[in-house]
């Protein structure tokens, strides 16, 4: 039964309904909503506005502190006395818009402050000691709580480090070569070391092939700093009866013991005193004469004010809405009418008198027409092709049966080798019609697999070899190294495949096809894509038509015969499998002398 007519009941539809109108009245009731939300939210955010600043200002101030505080005991731990940190703290206090004042532990001395002298608060903000630092406040804190900068005796020496440093360039290269992420970083005693990252599975694996650990051996510097924490660690043992313990490059101590790692910390404590600054009270106030902070207060008569810009805003979003609405209205309607009511001759087009978004729908309704229009000959001329594509195998067929029906024809090997030849033709047809109409969907499925191009075309050229022979053409293949991608091999065996044929088809005897294939790339970069191309000495293409040459059913001869075989969809075919391979497919041709296929593929576009 034949159902209801879409198209009538779509407009039947529109037609009930007064889309203007209710446009204008669902434009106003929201620009009314939106006004009404703006002004609570205008007078929510004034409420929360103190809130918020002062907030904002307490974390700016704890921030402000930490990045004081960091940075002294980095000072600290780099130097050995407090001589030349006045700049420092000059700096920082004019960075953070602090008042820093730097005594010693018994306030007896200043050892450098950032303004005129004045009364100190009765407790210190901090204790700025680079062995005992607070972990909360020192980014650089290790587990025993010593600031990682402070290195003293373990600071490695130039020659150390120009010796490091070409070892650890070449572990680099090695990890890069074998697909592994990683950079080189350094410790605060200048050693340096590989950071291997991106998640990599086979990172322990590539660790061990590129004899990463050798970097972890101590160089003399160090060997002679640990000695040094040996014996100041034993001495500490030896007071607790216990012998000397094993120290780690990260100077954990290596024992079940519970009075190993407090004396192996005591230990570096003491070895790192000679080489630090001596602890440091730090006092962090405000500047006496710095800017007062004021608070947004809702006083009433700062409330009047909300209130009265909160109603011009409303007032002022219904006016504006009334008049946008009656505005956008006009052109909406004009659509609406061009779309319920086109011309006898199918075109619909709107004028486009405006720049906006109106406009812009005008524009691409009238594109979308063109374009509707356009496909509709398409499909006409598509309809057109296939059925004389499809008659004349099916006429060939129907006239052997007829001539063998009416005893014209004997039904011998011949008559049955005539009639499977134009079955298999029309068969032929049928399966290219199916891939092209499939790639054009975008349903064509891809199964993407690691491929070798030279055993592809040797593949191909094997499979056409025969037929090259009895034509008397010649056959060659030539690859550029042994390029590999990942791709179809079926799919791509087939758009080779298509393009083989098709020129020795139109190759004449004594002729060559060549399949070539080759990397492609930046110079002095790894190769992105892979070029193939299949080249013939053959009766070539006019430049008239090489545009054309990869359309559905085009041919080289005017005339649409079958003289030199095929469907006429060979190479459209080729084309939809290099986009659906995110690749190109392009043909260059002189006439008389052949032409050349290329296809150009992403290394690895499919391999994800």
């Amino acid at each position: 039964m034949r159902g209801p007519d879409r198209t009538a009941v779509a407009g039947a539809g529109m037609r009930r309904v007064r889309p203007h109108r209710s446009l204008l009245v669902r434009m106003l009731a929201a620009s009314v909503l939106i006004a009404v939300c703006s002004v609570a939210a205008t007078a929510w955010l004034a409420a929360r506005t103190t809130a918020h600043a002062i907030r904002q200002e307490q974390g700016q101030v704890l921030t402000d502190d930490t990045t004081v505080y960091d940075t002294l005991v980095g000072y600290a731990a780099t130097h050995p006395g407090w001589d030349g940190v006045e700049r420092t703290v000059r700096d920082l206090a004019q960075r953070t818009g602090r008042r820093i004042t730097l005594t010693t532990q018994d306030r007896a001395r200043s050892l450098a402050r950032s303004g005129s002298a004045a009364a100190l608060p009765a407790r210190e903000s901090a204790v700025v000691d680079p062995l005992h630092v607070d972990a909360g406040l020192d980014r650089h804190a290790s587990d025993d709580r010593i600031d990682s900068r402070a290195v003293g005796p373990y600071r490695l020496t130039a020659p150390e480090r120009r010796q490091l440093g070409g070892e650890v360039t070449k572990i680099l290269g090695c990890l890069r070569d074998s697909g592994l992420a990683a950079r080189i970083d350094h410790q605060a005693s200048g050693r340096p070391y590989v950071v291997i990252g991106g998640g990599n599975l086979f990172a322990s694996k590539g660790s061990q092939l590129c004899e990463v650990p050798r970097l972890d051996k101590p160089t003399p510097t160090e060997r002679k700093a640990f000695a040094q924490l040996s014996a100041l660690a034993a001495d500490c043992l030896g007071r607790h009866g216990r012998r000397e313990v094993a120290i780690g490059s990260d100077f954990a101590a290596v024992s079940t013991s519970a009075t190993a790692q407090p004396c192996v910390d005591s230990a570096r404590r003491e070895q790192l005193a000679a080489y630090v600054a001596a602890p440091a009270l730090l006092f962090i106030t405000a500047p006496p004469d710095g800017p007062t902070r004021t608070v947004f207060a809702l006083s009433p008569a700062n409330t009047a004010r909300i209130a009265g810009a909160a109603g011009l805003v409303l007032l002022l979003t219904v006016s504006v809405t009334v008049l946008v609405g009656t505005q956008l209205v006009r052109p909406l309607r004009a659509l609406a009418a061009a779309a319920l009511h086109p011309t006898t001759e199918g075109q619909l087009r709107v004028p486009v008198t405006t720049h906006d978004e109106i406009g812009y729908l005008a524009a691409a309704f009238n594109d979308l027409t063109e374009r509707r229009t356009l496909m509709e000959e398409q499909r006409k001329a598509m309809v057109s092709d296939v059925a004389h594509e499809l008659r004349t195998p099916l006429s060939n067929i129907r006239s052997w049966l007829e001539a063998g029906q009416d005893g014209i024809a004997v039904p011998d090997q011949a008559f049955m080798n005539s009639l499977l030849a134009e079955a298999l033709q029309l068969q032929h047809i049928i399966d290219d019609l199916q891939d092209l109409a499939a790639a054009e969907a975008g349903a064509l499925r891809l199964h993407p697999e690691p491929l070798y191009v030279r055993d592809l075309l040797d593949h191909v050229a094997g499979a056409h070899r025969a037929r090259a022979d009895a034509a008397g053409i010649r056959l060659d293949v030539h690859t550029e190294g042994d390029p590999a991608l990942t791709a179809d091999p079926i799919r791509l065996r087939q758009a080779v495949t298509n393009l083989v044929s098709n020129s020795l088809r139109h190759t004449l005897a004594v002729g060559s096809v060549t399949l070539r294939a080759a990397p492609a790339g930046q110079e002095g970069k790894e190769a992105e894509t892979v070029v193939i191309e299949v080249a013939d000495t053959g009766t070539g293409i006019a430049p008239e038509d090489l545009p054309l040459v990869f359309e559905r059913f085009w041919r080289a001869e005017r005339p649409r015969s079958r003289q030199t075989g095929g469907s006429g969809l060979g190479l459209a075919i080729v084309r939809q499998l290099m986009e659906a391979h995110g690749g190109t497919a392009t043909a260059r041709s002189s006439p008389g002398i052949g032409s050349v296929f290329t296809l150009q593929l992403p290394i690895d576009r499919l391999g994800g």
